[in-house]
């Protein structure tokens, strides 16, 4: 049993720790960005280490003229990488990092499917999942490690915040976001990519894709991510809007023209 005066101190910092998403969400925030920051980076690093980077100058040319779109919405230098791997996945990081898949590229199968992809990725970024998930799970027990196990990623604590920051699927650990936090990337994320000039009516294309390269599902109520077919719901609720956005975009000459 906890003594009383640690108990406080733990009440107390959790209670400071409270922040709000961008879409109104209580949310507990324990790590101090420059943390987030750190060990972003650090991940970011050894992926480059473990996962060969795509040699493609095309496909490069093409994931950064998507990303740059997005990016230009946001602001500020981000790294983008494209990694030779045949799942079709993405990720953002804490510290400005995109990663893209090569496999990715099968199934966005043009310029809106993906910046789809990477607004939704970069959303998670802007909104501060990764450190609402490293904060949840490691609030107590294992905060004060969070750097060194970064930096050890094969060990079994390393693996497990590898899994929390959005990337584990490299290390055979994945923690899915809950249901409330993708739900809230995929609002942002379609909003980015919409005010970025691209049409978010793919959005509702790519995830068909992705149900049809997936396979059969778990049933939702075994998993923490939504199936495809309620984000397809949720997607095509939230559609409107983005459309308009799309439009005062494209009117103010937003008009992203990538190809592979």
């Amino acid at each position: 049993m906890f003594k009383t005066p640690v108990f406080l101190l733990i009440t107390v910092a959790i209670l400071a720790a409270c922040a709000t998403s961008p879409t109104g969400r209580y949310q507990l925030m324990l790590m101090p960005e420059s943390q987030m920051t750190q060990m972003g980076l650090q991940a970011f690093e050894n992926i480059k280490k473990e996962t060969p980077v795509d040699a493609s100058t095309s496909t490069r040319r093409y994931v950064n003229c998507v990303a740059q779109a997005i990016i230009r919405e946001v602001g500020g230098s981000w790294e983008i990488v494209v990694f030779e791997d045949e799942s079709a996945n993405a990720f953002a990081l804490p510290g400005r990092k995109i990663g893209v898949n090569s496999g990715l590229l099968k199934v966005a199968e043009n310029q809106h499917q993906l910046a789809t992809v990477i607004g939704h990725e970069v959303a998670h970024v802007l909104a501060h999942h990764s450190n609402e998930r490293v904060s949840q799970k490691f609030a107590v027990e294992q905060s004060l490690g969070l750097i060194t196990a970064i930096s050890h990623p094969q060990s079994g604590t390393g693996q497990t915040l590898m899994g929390l920051l959005g990337v584990g699927a490299q290390y055979g650990i994945l923690m899915p976001y809950s249901r409330i936090q993708e739900a809230e990337a995929d609002r942002l994320g379609l909003e980015l990519m919409a005010r970025s000039g691209f049409n978010p009516a793919e959005s509702i294309k790519l995830w068909r894709n992705m149900s049809a390269a997936g396979g059969a599902q778990p049933q939702e109520f075994l998993s923490t991510h939504p199936s495809h077919s309620t984000r397809i719901s949720g997607l095509t609720a939230i559609l409107p809007n983005a459309q308009r956005l799309q439009r005062e975009a494209q009117q103010r000459g937003k008009r992203p023209a990538c190809s592979p």
